[in-house]
């Protein structure tokens, strides 16, 4: 497996990492069988988030680890925080008290004394900087989270919280794919009036280059906002056509063809994928043995519906 840089402190992990959010559904057997795969890929970095099945996937892990406890050495341990599900509805929340319960939960559940990274989930309107400052730095001191991220964040929040927290931000979690690249679509689009040349994230991807934070890009197969995915997909002929031209002159499925489209991006992107069939896993890593070209890239991404001026 492939390998990029962790974050700005000389860490490195596998360029596929496995999102755990499903795990929940799956039986022992298959849960063995699929984190298995998962190391014999050299997929070695597992995210997770306190609001996967109420917390089931991350208890199904642990389960999995006291099962194989010579897993957790192997492994790099991610979760997420600052969701709140109540039964009067959906908020965010990172108050102190509340991140430091969450991770405690998060812990007992995975049945680990510590984190190897925390990201807090979403962008919460109501974020007091220094109170998360003061979160993080108890949760370190304790030794409980090693490294601290965030996901879904533009720049501008990534830059208030970094300014009262003491812990570099190590990760910022994207939504990223051949058909979702706003990210990118604004700068290709400098200074037209094309649709898409505006700036909705405030360029959070050259942000996360120029400071050393990992972009993971997640629903590497999705388009739209979990409407459904674009992969052997009818509505989106032209760009399955391109991934099995593209897929055909470098062994690889269409599948990934659009993990291989991200890896190439040199901000050296990790890519979260989410299945949990250990076939379409192995699958997906072949994308980590390729390099496309520059012309394959792009034919690719006119393809999704984008243009060059």
């Amino acid at each position: 497996m492939k390998t990029i840089p962790l974050g700005r402190q000389g860490q490195t992990g596998p360029a596929i990492a496995l999102g755990c959010m499903r795990m929940a559904a799956l039986s022992e057997r298959e849960l063995d069988t699929l984190v298995g795969t998962a190391i014999d890929c050299g997929v070695t970095f597992f995210d997770h988030a306190d609001i996967y099945g109420r917390g089931d996937s991350e208890a199904a892990f642990g389960a999995l680890l006291k099962r194989t406890p010579s897993l957790r050495g192997r492994i790099h341990l991610q979760s997420k925080c600052g969701i709140r599900k109540e039964p009067g509805g959906t908020y965010y929340d990172f108050s102190k008290s509340y991140l430091l319960a969450a991770v405690d939960g998060i812990l007992s559940r995975l049945g680990v004394d510590h984190l190897d990274s925390l990201l807090l989930h979403r962008p919460d309107p109501l974020m007091e900087p220094e109170e998360v400052a003061e979160a993080f730095s108890q949760l370190e001191q304790a030794g409980k989270v090693r490294q601290f991220g965030v996901s879904n964040f533009n720049t501008r929040q990534l830059m208030l919280l970094q300014s009262a927290v003491q812990q570099p931000l190590q990760f910022n979690q994207l939504q990223f794919s051949l058909m979702h690249t706003g990210m990118l679509d604004h700068a290709v689009l400098t200074n037209t009036k094309f649709p898409g040349a505006e700036d909705r994230d405030g360029e959070v991807l050259d942000y996360c280059r120029l400071n050393g934070i990992t972009l993971q890009a997640w629903s590497p197969f999705q388009y739209g906002c979990f409407e459904g995915v674009f992969v052997d997909n009818e509505k989106f002929p032209a760009l399955n056509k391109a991934m099995e031209e593209v897929g055909a002159s470098y062994g690889l499925s269409k599948t990934a063809v659009a993990v291989a489209w991200l890896l190439r991006h040199p901000a050296q992107i990790q890519v979260l994928v989410g299945t949990t069939n250990p076939a379409r896993l192995r699958d997906i890593c072949t994308a980590a043995d390729v390099t496309l070209s520059r012309a394959d890239w792009n034919k690719l991404y006119c393809a999704a519906g984008n243009r060059l001026p």
